[in-house]
């Protein structure tokens, strides 16, 4: 995915501590945007979905990426539990983070994807001035 790819190359090289929001509807994209920026950031292996396991974790050369997927998330409370709290030094990619709305509180960026035709359209929040130039990068073509 090309937006993915802007993204990637718009990150600073420290991806520590950026959290991005990843909505839409099921089998919008966000699991398939969300490989594609962690292979454009370097890693090379399987990136399988967070669905069961709700955290997946990767190390590449920028930092930590944990691509979190908080669909089968009951309440906030749970990720107390599960150690979120312990994830503030990687990149965050959050699907469903609906399922826990402090989570917004700590975003920097969100990525809403929607079905536009046979393809996808991509919209973006920033939450504050640095995920403001990410936006601008990423904005070039929204179209994923």
């Amino acid at each position: 995915i090309a937006s993915a790819q802007r993204l990637a190359a718009a990150l600073p090289p420290d991806i520590g501590g950026l959290t991005v929001l990843l909505t839409g509807d099921l089998g919008a994209g966000k699991s398939t945007f969300a490989r594609a920026l962690i292979h454009a950031l370097g890693h090379k292996g399987a990136v399988p979905s967070p669905t069961y396991t709700l955290v997946e974790p990767y190390t590449v050369e920028r930092g930590d990426i944990f691509h979190i997927d908080l669909y089968r998330v009951a309440s906030e409370d749970e990720l107390y539990f599960l150690g979120f709290d312990e994830l503030d030094a990687g990149l965050c990619l959050i699907e469903w983070p609906e399922r826990a709305p402090a989570l917004a509180d700590r975003a920097d960026l969100q990525l809403t994807l929607r079905y536009a035709g046979d393809g996808r359209e991509l919209e973006l929040a920033s939450f504050n001035a640095r995920a403001d130039d990410l936006v601008a990068a990423v904005a070039a073509n929204p179209k994923t």
